[in-house]
């Protein structure tokens, strides 16, 4: 088993190619963050969100084209969990006609796994 297969099975991480991926952690939860990332096709998409105390902590992060990375830092009152839950209402809509759904991996809510909006 390689380092990121040993990284990210610490979290249950098995994206399918069709879901859509957030991550969202802090700079302590980068390594892992960075390692998830790398195991994703071109073609994925997502949202990745990282808590950092100051700006000078924001850095350069590579993913797939069709992903979003927001950098939130601390001293500016910016916050994971608000951004992670605003996200999230926009992604999985209730609504009656369709289930939406997000593979999501949130730092300290345990492991991976598939979250719906039904």
């Amino acid at each position: 088993m390689t380092y990121a297969e040993q990284n990210t099975a610490s979290i249950g991480w098995n994206p399918s190619e069709t879901d859509r991926i957030l991550l969202a952690g802090t700079e302590a939860d980068l390594p892992l963050i960075e390692t998830a990332l790398a195991t994703l096709p071109e073609r994925a998409r997502g949202q990745v969100f990282i808590e950092v105390a100051t700006s000078a902590d924001v850095a350069t992060l590579t993913a797939p084209g069709r992903f979003g990375i927001s950098w939130l830092v601390r001293d500016r009152g910016q916050s994971l969990r608000r951004s992670v839950d605003a996200w999230l209402s926009e992604m999985l809509p209730v609504s009656g006609l369709e289930d939406h759904s997000v593979y999501a991996w949130i730092a300290h809510e345990g492991a991976a796994r598939v979250l719906t909006s039904n």
